[in-house]
């Protein structure tokens, strides 16, 4: 297995380092590349990626759906593995991703683990080992192989909020999916700088909206107005 690693970033200065000397520490000895697909940061983003070592691109299109098929457009690899640059995947990620493959899974993603002790996450946490559509989310990290996402398409770059949900929907719809039971890291910093409640209110007002066929616009507004997150979506 050959795996391209696809980070979309704006403005993440203050984790970018992280996340790549965490995936080179975990990647020693394996077949691999990095690539960060930016969205136009001001900050010291692609600089500190640059000058370590992995590929950086300049997405045309802004939001994480446009950079993720960016990045695919620059990937060589036979499966691509989207992670946030907030997230951390669990030490044996690659390994786990080829056991999937080998066992004829063609996409999955892995449970979530915040990096906040609070209770009310770890009861978050907690659901994320059932297999259902519902508690899967882009945090978690998403791979796919080369093939599958031929088959099912990209990232619906007119979607700059529940992107990830759609193209978990499609993947789980037209693939065969993995959860893997270990956890991804998540930055709790969206209920550090809200409340739990807040988030959760939030989520669920969104959810609702998407079903019920409201505009991109609309939920994004929606979601500025109830939230500080995301400053990079809108």
């Amino acid at each position: 297995m050959y795996l391209s690693i696809i980070i979309p970033t704006y403005n993440e200065l203050s984790t970018i380092a992280t996340i790549i000397n965490h995936l080179q520490k975990c990647l020693v000895g394996k077949q691999y590349e990095i690539i960060v697909s930016d969205g136009g940061s001001t900050d010291e983003t692609l600089a500190i990626a640059k000058k370590m070592g992995v590929k950086t691109v300049l997405s045309d299109v802004k939001g994480r759906s446009g950079q993720m098929n960016f990045g695919v457009k620059h990937a060589s690899g036979d499966v691509f593995y989207f992670v946030h640059a907030d997230s951390l995947p669990v030490v044996t990620f690659f390994e786990d991703i080829n056991q999937a493959i080998a066992n004829d899974y063609n996409c999955g993603s892995f449970r979530t683990k915040f990096d906040n002790a609070m209770l009310l996450l770890k009861c978050n946490a907690f659901f994320t080992r059932f297999n259902y559509l519902f508690f899967r989310g882009g945090d978690q990290s998403i791979f796919i192989t080369r093939k599958l996402w031929q088959q099912v398409g990209e990232y619906k770059e007119s979607m700059l909020i529940m992107e990830d949900y759609d193209f978990l929907a499609r993947i789980w719809q037209k693939g065969k999916f993995k959860l893997i039971p270990k956890a991804t890291i998540v930055s709790a910093r969206k209920y550090e700088e809200n409340t739990w409640l807040t988030v959760q209110l939030a989520n669920l007002k969104i959810v609702k909206m998407y079903k019920k066929g409201a505009s991109q616009q609309e939920m994004l507004s929606k979601y500025k107005e109830l939230l500080s997150y995301r400053k990079n979506a809108f």
